[in-house]
């Protein structure tokens, strides 16, 4: 893979500007930490070389000058918002972060339950959280948000809130997703620092999109396309213009924030001016860290093509809507691309036309696969009465990297009957074709009688990254097996099954 990107120049740089931030306000700064904390996907797929835990190492530096606060909206734990890539709930995945922060050394401060309104499932949360002895506080919305700047900050506002104790200078505030209420938390803070005293200062870090990249660059763009389904879109910051002369790129509900924000800045702080623009505001850095640009607009290219795919998946099992599908289509005929440019999809249709031309005269459904691996072979496969097609081309991939000719089998007659027979007399299963959770589970118990299943098996932390299209939606096997595998997935928006029931 093509490098693109230099970690150790953007922690360098990165770590240098927080430190400044923090310096400047004197006491305590409160950091707004927008994105992923820990596994940044994204950011790894379109800044090649980019690790996707790069974040929490700068955290590890500072971790003797840091406390963690970590917000969740009340509404995402009881609508049970998912998190995409991982595929759990967001109260989960606050969780899990939890737990990953003390894998790295670290602790979270506190867990704050934002716009919080009586919510049983809320509630439930902050008490599983207590009992484990983790600090958790409620903030209800804040009346006269966001035109009364006078109730805003005041004893009825933010005075309303409970002040969350902390005892480093840098304060680091994060979230799962958008709307954790990371904003909201660190202005009702300031205002309680203010009143006891303390000189607090704010600021926002947040990789994309990239201040100091042209507005039309594709690792913009590709952030666009990243949230589609929340109306984002990228302009260039008149109020950074207006003030210091130069361009600079931020996305519109800053913008749109921004002048409401700025009053309740200066009501707190008794200042003028605090920031002169929202760019102002961030200490981002990604942008020193590109070393090789043309590496990173085509993966940014890539990266734009797979939302696409996902995007019109989404509005297929209908978790998006039709101004959505308008956004995705808008940017890609920006940046002048279609479906075909991802290399794997041609390949994975003509997986499909063989499978149906192999049985030709059986009805049924079609499905093909294909994967890229690192050394730019293309690998695919189709389903058949035995296996799904995600199946087969993990199956396929891994004797191509393990060198086992195609007509071994790595799975004998025995397993396979069994399975056959679990799911069909006992589950009472229409289909006895098995997806990728069961084609592996399958594996790994032959690998026990069998070297090359087990060469095999080794050879499967090679997929991770590689890139894999469906020409139908996955099963819920199928993407639980290749979301714990790491490929990077894209499918089309077709059903593998006529059925609309899925057991």
């Amino acid at each position: 893979m093509k490098i693109g990107f230099d970690n150790e120049k953007y922690l360098e740089y990165q770590k240098k500007a927080i430190l400044e931030r923090v310096k400047r306000f004197g006491d305590k700064l409160y950091l707004e930490f927008g994105g992923k904390l820990l596994y940044d996907m994204h950011a790894a797929r379109v800044l090649p070389g980019f690790d996707p835990n790069v974040k929490m190492r700068l955290l590890r530096e500072l971790k003797d000058q840091a406390d963690i606060i970590l917000c969740i909206f009340a509404g995402d734990i009881e609508r049970k918002k998912v998190r995409a890539d991982f595929g759990i709930t967001y109260d989960a995945d606050a969780v899990k972060l939890i737990d990953d922060v003390q894998e790295w050394g670290l602790q979270v401060t506190a867990v704050v339950i934002t716009r919080y309104d009586d919510q049983p499932t809320a509630r439930m949360f902050k008490e599983r959280l207590e009992r484990r002895g983790i600090r958790v506080y409620y903030h209800r919305s804040t009346r006269g948000y966001p035109s009364d700047v006078d109730r805003i900050v005041s004893e009825e506002g933010y005075g309303a809130n409970p002040l969350i104790e902390t005892t480093k200078p840098l304060v680091v505030v994060t979230g799962p997703g958008p709307g954790s209420g990371k904003l909201a938390t660190c202005l009702s803070q300031m205002y309680h620092e203010y009143r006891n005293g303390v000189n607090a200062g704010y600021a926002k870090f947040e990789t994309f999109p990239i201040w100091n990249l042209p507005l039309n660059h594709p690792v913009n763009i590709a952030y666009e396309a990243a949230t589609v389904d929340l109306g984002d879109c990228n302009m260039l910051d008149s109020f950074h213009l207006d003030a210091h002369g130069e361009k600079a790129v931020n996305y519109n509900r800053d913008m749109e924030a921004y002048p409401v924000l700025r009053c309740i800045l200066k009501k707190i702080v008794k200042e003028e001016v605090l920031y002169a623009s929202p760019t102002d505001m961030g200490v981002n850095c990604a942008g020193f860290g590109i070393s090789d640009d043309a590496c990173v607009r085509e993966a940014s290219r890539q990266e734009i093509i797979r939302r696409w795919f996902r995007c019109h998946t989404e509005y297929a099992i209908g978790l998006t809507d039709q101004d959505a599908i308008n956004r995705i289509e808008r940017l890609m005929k920006m940046v002048g691309l279609n479906p075909n440019d991802r290399t794997v999809v041609r390949h994975a249709y003509e997986a499909a036309a063989y499978g149906r031309e192999r049985d030709k005269g059986n009805e049924g459904v079609y499905c093909g696969a294909a994967i890229e691996l690192d050394d730019g072979r293309i690998i695919t496969g189709h389903n058949t009465t035995e296996m799904h097609a995600a199946s087969s081309v993990v199956i396929n991939a891994i004797k191509a990297l393990a060198d086992i000719p195609q007509n071994i089998h790595l799975l004998p007659p025995n397993i396979l009957e069994s399975i056959t027979h679990l799911k069909h007399h006992v589950f009472k299963r229409k289909s006895i074709s098995m997806d990728l959770d069961e084609t592996l589970i399958a594996l790994s118990i032959s690998a026990t009688s069998n070297p090359s299943a087990q060469a095999a098996l080794d050879k499967l932390p090679l997929l991770r990254d590689c890139e894999l299209h469906l020409t139908h939606i996955p099963t819920r096997g199928d993407e639980a097996g290749l979301r714990q595998l790491g490929a990077r997935l894209t499918s089309d928006p077709k059903f593998s099954s006529r059925n609309l029931f899925e057991p």
